[in-house]
């Protein structure tokens, strides 16, 4: 597959799920405002991908918010197993604090077969993690502070809406809500 499919896969993704279904409330603005990067790695292996991450976190820190405010770095084909991709979180959370950026920037992942734990593979709730590729999402805080507080200072009640608008739907509603045109 190419990068470029992937881009579109990843973008069709964000428009009809995450924003389409208002699955973060805060990823409109910032969308269309063109302050969102998405990165595909093109790394071979694990140590290619940790400095893809570490360049995007100097990226992301370096650069305003008004340029770029949050990063998804994708890769398609370096964690095809979601296990491995969420053990793989922890070296993501030692990066973060390697570069001193607790409390600065957070990472949230993706998974095409993201499971919360406690919940059967097929429950539709993980779909609110679900993407078509494996993606570290890179957040700033001070972002995220301020789009919760905007949508009422209650993060919790968000994931809570969340997973009703899943459960309403139903796994048909998701499938039908990433058809491609």
């Amino acid at each position: 597959m190419t990068e470029e499919q992937v881009l579109a896969d990843t973008r069709h993704w964000l428009e009809k799920a995450v924003i389409g279904l208002n699955l973060c409330p805060f990823a409109r603005s910032v969308y269309v405002k063109n302050q969102v990067r998405i990165v595909v790695s093109q790394a071979r292996h694990l140590d290619g991908f940790l400095d893809d991450l570490d360049r995007e976190l100097d990226l992301l820190v370096n650069t305003p918010a008004d340029q770029i405010d949050t990063t998804l770095l994708v890769h398609p084909t370096l964690f095809p197993h979601f296990d491995v991709f969420n053990d793989f979180q922890n070296v993501v959370d030692d990066v973060v604090a390697e570069h001193e950026l607790e409390g600065v920037i957070q990472v949230a992942h993706f998974h095409p077969d993201f499971q919360f734990e406690g919940t059967e593979a097929d429950d539709v709730t993980n779909f609110t993690n679900r993407a078509p590729y494996p993606i570290l999402h890179l957040l700033r805080e001070d972002s995220v502070e301020r789009a919760v507080a905007s949508e009422g200072g209650d993060a919790e009640s968000i994931v809570a809406r969340n997973l009703k608008t899943l459960r309403d739907l139903g796994t048909d509603g998701w499938q039908a809500v990433l058809q491609k045109p």
